[in-house]
């Protein structure tokens, strides 16, 4: 092995053989994908049963006898009960499962309202809108932070409860310490009540919780300020939820029942129903309830007890629904028409979570009625003092009630059908200044009812002459309504005539951007390219005055995004006189980037153009995205915008107009030259180009097409240094040079991979030596040159050379040597140069088998590089020294000895056997691998009939 001469003689055989491996049985198809059982999700399926009779809540050991005799219970039945087996427990509970009355889940609940807007969702909403710079006054007559209560023991109860009602006495009548407080310190104050809340009531401190509930809902009836007013709603309400299920839950852990067959007490089911509560949970239960009828002011009462209300089903099963209608009447009591409404908006809120039947939620009408019969309250002198007095118009005063009249009627449209909205509307006829009435009812109702009557609504809004909600808010309320579900289709013009006279004559520009927001989607559905031309014409004709557009640049985003999202005919929506017009009036930058994304985006059917002006207008586009490119410009961004740039030139087609398709991408390759991406994405288009132009004649290139398919090379050629990724352009060339000899152009094929080899060197500046890229790379270059013909100018296998000297010249890392697997790499190459026919070729291209001829010149050259690469991996191994990869490449280069060489030759066959013992005799051996090695030499040389190969696996010792 360590001879410094290695002569090497390729061996040349006849036919090519092939030869079995040996079958080696195996459990599982290697194909097979992995299946992993799962296991089926159980189904709990809910068991309806009859009702039944309530059961007693004292266990059986603990009636007296003659309790027992009524029930016809001797000791021994008693006995029998207690000690009853599993099973037996098991069939008692089932029945009595079975017996138990089955109330409505708050699934069915939930079926029922489940078109309602969350609530979670609505008070981010609100508290986002609803915000003041004004200070915030806060009356605390409760404990404050660090306080404690001394809780003395009372013998009895009576003394326990004259000791709650002092201290609840105190309370009312005690020092009140007020603070004004800014949005941020005020909503810190509430989330603070809100923790004390809590913490007073797991240690036991009952009457302080209750204490700061009542001063929370007290804060519910000062509307100082009154822009804060619904942001105030929501916050307080959190806590007095927060009170009502502390309530309730105690008194849940107080409830306690014994299943028939059991003595052992159980906490009450999710359905549970009076009958089950023992009798001390129930006075529990009422003693809160007095609590909260002694409080004086009725604004807090109502919230408490409202908070409270889930807890009647303690008492009784028909006190939640007659409680909510009583409170529903209470409420007339409340003379501030704004906190009235909300009062009922909270009843609103909590009822539909405790009523079970559909006939239960006549209170949700009667909610709105009584909103309906105090409606002129708003406009009483009293608020417009109040208005005067904050300096607050009644239009901006009006939006404090959108929220609550909102969720209260769409908690009624969950409930009434269609029918009910007449009624409706002819109380906004009757009703004066109804315009906060009307804007809630087409906010409030499904869409589809409202749109069915669009023209009825016009009609009562132009009748609509209060100052209350403004016009624009109305059109856009019923816009909004309209672009969900259109109205009927004969009366789709008249709408858009009398609406359009409205929004044309606004003369705010917000006023005007609000309306077109809404409606335009009615145009792009239910309209032509003309009548949306018309639109979008408008809107520049309105905004462009003193650059009105510069501040309505997101309103103006999101009609663009409309249109683009829902006009079908994308190409006629670019060719309109004024869509790229609109477009010009973003003149941020990246305004005008975000918009050109959305639209190109939008643009991904699977059509194709070679229309002029639609291939301007998107090159148009896309230059704006090009153009925003630079190098501060984020990786994300970077590649965000090459890919909707290069799904647009794929949509550019002229069919079988080749030379146009190759003049197009000449000018993108000179407007987009900025993102590899982009320049990928040309290249690749033109190798396709060149493909297709090659099928189309099936090989038989006239001089036209012959000259056009040198000519997408040649764009190629030039095209790819341009990309920075060096490892892109690697593949790139490579892939050029294949199609250029898929073409029969050997010139531009040549080139490509001469500039290949030349930046192969370059890979080497990157931070990590990308070894496993040049392997896998070099090794698809090796079956290249294969079907390459030589060059006359450069010798015998020139490019097979250069490719040696690159690799030779690259810093290798030793341990791994991925060098000395590539030499053993190009001698399968080179043995495959000696055949007489090659196993593959490139069509009408004549290779080194058809040019050479196994011309014994030829086959002397390939034998003296072969000896010389056998060198090179021998200095190798020595370098590498007893190691596992030594291991590896030295089978390797045995195995090639002994299948391409000549074994005649001494040394080579002195080599191949150095080899073998060196393997056997180094510990990191694959012994299995070995023998099945000379096993296939063995069956090699029975089929060949190579006695030299035959006498050399007779040496070979495993």
């Amino acid at each position: 092995m360590t001879e410094n001469i290695v002569e090497w003689k390729t061996s040349i055989p006849c036919h090519n053989i092939a030869i079995r491996s040996p079958l080696i049985p195996v459990n599982e198809h290697p194909l097979k994908s992995i299946v992993t059982e799962r296991l089926a999700r159980r189904i709990l399926v809910p068991i309806s049963g009859n009702d039944g009779t309530p059961f007693s809540n004292n266990p059986i050991s603990l009636l007296e006898p003659l309790t027992l005799a009524l029930k016809q219970l001797d000791p021994l039945s008693e006995f029998a009960l207690q000690e009853m087996d599993p099973l037996s427990k098991m069939v008692a509970e089932a029945n009595y499962e079975l017996s138990l009355p089955k109330n409505k889940s708050k699934d069915s609940e939930n079926n029922l309202f489940h078109q309602i807007e969350p609530w979670h969702s609505r008070r981010t909403f609100i508290l986002n809108k609803y915000t003041t710079s004004e200070k915030l006054s806060i009356i605390t007559s409760f404990l404050s932070e660090g306080d404690k209560v001394t809780v003395k023991a009372q013998s009895t109860v009576v003394d326990k409860v004259q000791y709650r009602l002092k201290q609840l006495d105190s309370f009312e009548e005690g020092s009140q310490q007020k603070l004004d407080l800014s949005q941020a310190e005020y909503i810190s104050k509430i989330d603070q009540l809100n923790k004390e809340l809590v913490m007073a009531w797991n240690t036991e401190q009952r009457v302080k919780a209750l204490k700061i509930a009542i001063q929370c809902a007290k804060l519910l009836g000062d509307t100082e300020v009154l822009h804060f007013y619904p942001s105030k709603f929501v916050l307080i309400t959190d806590i007095l939820d927060t009170f009502g299920k502390l309530v309730f839950d105690r008194l849940r852990t107080k409830s306690t029942y014994v299943k028939p067959g059991s003595i052992t007490p159980t906490s009450l089911p999710d359905d549970f129903t009076p009958d089950m509560v023992p009798d001390t949970a129930k006075e529990t239960c009422l003693n809160w309830f007095y609590k909260i009828a002694s409080i004086r002011e009725l604004v807090p009462r109502l919230y408490i007890e409202i908070a409270l209300l889930n807890s009647y089903r303690f008492i009784s099963t028909h006190e939640c629904a007659e409680s909510l209608n009583r409170m529903t009447n209470m409420i007339n009591g409340i003379g501030n028409p704004l906190v009235a409404v909300y009062v009922r908006c909270y009843l609103c809120k909590v009822g539909i979570t405790i009523s079970n039947e559909k006939s239960d939620f006549g209170f949700l009408l009667g909610n709105f009625t009584g909103f309906l019969d105090t409606y002129q309250h708003l406009f009483s002198r009293s608020v417009k003092r109040e208005l005067d007095k904050q300096n607050m118009p009644i239009s901006s005063y009006m939006t404090l009630y959108t929220p609550a009249l909102d969720f209260i009627l769409e908690t009624i449209n969950c409930v009434v059908n269609e029918t009910y909205l007449p009624n409706l509307l002819a109380v906004c006829r009757k009703q004066k200044n109804s315009s906060l009435i009307l804007n809630t009812i087409m906010s409030g109702f499904k869409p589809v009812y409202v749109s069915e009557r669009t023209l009825e609504f016009l009609g009562i809004i132009n009748e609509c002459s209060d100052g209350g909600v403004p016009l624009y808010i109305l059109l856009r309320t019923l816009g909004l309504c309209v672009t969900i579900s259109p109205p009927p289709i004969e009366q789709r013009k008249d709408i858009l005539n009398i609406v359009w006279g409205y929004i044309g004559s606004f003369t705010e520009p917000n006023e005007y951007v609000a309306c077109v927001e809404a409606w335009v989607p009615f145009v792009v559905q239910c309209f032509t390219s003309r009548e949306l031309n018309y639109v979008l014409g408008d809107i520049i004709e309105h905004l462009t005055p003193n650059r009105n557009f510069e501040k309505h640049y997101n309103e103006l985003k999101i009609i663009i995004s409309k249109i683009v999202a829902q006009f079908q005919d994308f190409e006629m929506l670019l060719i309109m006189d004024n869509f790229l017009p609109i477009v010009d009036l973003f003149q941020e930058e990246c305004v005008r980037v975000e918009v050109c994304k959305n639209i190109l985006t939008t643009c991904n059917g699977q059509y194709k153009t070679n229309d002029p002006v639609i291939t301007n207008a998107l090159m148009f586009l896309c230059g704006i995205l090009h153009d925003s490119v630079n190098a501060l410009t984020p990786e994300d961004e970077y590649k965000q915008i090459g890919e909707i740039v290069c799904n647009i030139l794929r949509k550019v087609n002229y069919g079988r107009d080749f030379e146009k398709q190759l003049n197009f991408f000449v000018e993108a390759r000179a407007a987009f030259s900025n993102i590899d991406t982009i320049l990928v994405e040309l290249v690749q288009q033109v190798n396709t180009l060149s493909v297709n132009t090659r099928q189309i004649v099936k090989g038989m290139h006239t001089r036209k097409t012959g000259d056009f398919v040198r000519a997408c090379a040649a764009y190629c050629f030039i095209t790819i240094p341009s990309i920075l990724s060096t490892k892109v352009r690697l593949e790139l060339y490579l892939v050029s040079a294949q199609v250029a000899i898929f073409n029969q152009c050997l010139g531009q094929a040549d080139a490509c991979l001469k500039a290949a080899l030349s930046i192969i060197p370059d890979l080497e500046d990157s931070s990590s030596k990308p070894e496993s890229f040049i392997v896998a790379y070099i090794k698809k270059f090796l079956s290249v040159l294969l079907v390459v013909p030589d060059n006359p100018d450069r010798g015998v296998l020139g490019l097979t050379r250069s490719l040696l000297n690159v690799i030779r010249q690259l810093d290798w890392d030793k341990q791994a040597c991925n060098l000395g697997l590539l030499y053993i790499n190009v001698l399968d190459l080179l043995s495959v140069f000696a055949q007489e026919e090659y196993p593959y070729h490139a069509d009408k291209v004549e290779s080194n088998d058809a040019l050479y001829g196994s011309d014994l010149k030829f086959i002397n050259e390939i034998n003296n590089m072969c000896s010389i690469i056998v060198r090179e991996i021998l200095n190798l191994l020595k370098d590498l020294g007893n190691c596992r990869k030594q291991v590896q490449i030295a089978i390797e280069l045995f195995v090639r000895i002994a299948i391409r060489s000549d074994l005649d030759i001494k040394q080579t066959n002195t080599l191949a056997l150095n080899l073998w013992q060196l393997c056997s005799r180094s510990g990191y051996t694959d012994s299995e691998y070995m023998v099945k090695t000379k096993e296939y030499l063995k069956r090699r040389s029975e089929i060949t009939n190579n006695r030299q190969l035959h006498l050399l696996v007779d040496k070979l010792v495993t």
